[in-house]
């Protein structure tokens, strides 16, 4: 079983803490994580493209010259996609991208994404996270005691108002809870910190 050290917030060892190796310790599979990563990043796409066809641009209710006898080609409409200022052909209209893969699957990529942090050695775990108001400050300090000085990940047990609030105007940090954690945010940031009580939680889910 992977083994990690149980640091305290100012950044000292108190411990060690063995990691599942079920969830924490797999072969990665990066196929997986992509396929992860492109579902999400599909799911986050507004999908508030839009293009007017034919019936929908102004003008061109009469017809421009007569049927026969001009020479040139007949037309119906000056708002036909062929001409200038006419309506677009099998142009985008609103859709939603979102998809969803099997949940084997999706289990196996956030297993993926979590082991490869493990053997980069960029996950730290934490004894407990708590502040007693929100401070930016008191967040950038625990930060600094933890020589991090990169994109963070932090995964709290349950929501914590003061964490969250306290990480919220510092660039690169997100906070997430065990529930909510994500293939994307896992890859997406250089640094993983998880509380004691949010990987027991990851490993319960996951297991």
């Amino acid at each position: 079983m992977p083994k990690v050290a149980l640091l305290n917030q100012s950044g000292s060892q108190v411990g060690d803490i063995e990691l599942n190796d079920s969830i924490f310790g797999i072969e990665p599979n990066n196929h997986v994580m992509f396929e992860a990563v492109i579902m999400q990043r599909a799911s986050l796409r507004q999908g508030t493209h839009k293009t007017k066809i034919r019936s929908e641009v102004a003008g061109g209710g009469r017809k421009p010259w007569r049927q026969k006898g001009t020479g040139r080609a007949r037309q119906g409409s000056i708002r036909s996609p062929q001409w200038r200022g006419g309506g677009t052909v099998f142009g985008p209209v609103p859709r939603s991208y979102s998809y969803k893969l099997p949940k084997k699957v999706r289990r196996l990529a956030i297993k993926s994404a979590l082991s490869t942090k493990v053997a980069e050695e960029n996950i730290l775990v934490l004894e407990t996270l708590s502040f007693e108001a929100p401070k930016t400050k008191d967040f950038k300090g625990l930060l600094k005691g933890l020589s991090v000085d990169s994109k963070a990940l932090i995964v709290t047990a349950d929501i914590d108002e003061n964490v969250a609030l306290s990480a919220r105007n510092i660039p690169g940090v997100t906070v997430v809870t065990a529930n909510g954690i994500s293939v994307l945010d896992v890859l997406n940031h250089d640094k993983l910190i998880m509380t004691k009580q949010a990987v027991e939680k990851v490993e319960e889910v996951l297991a």
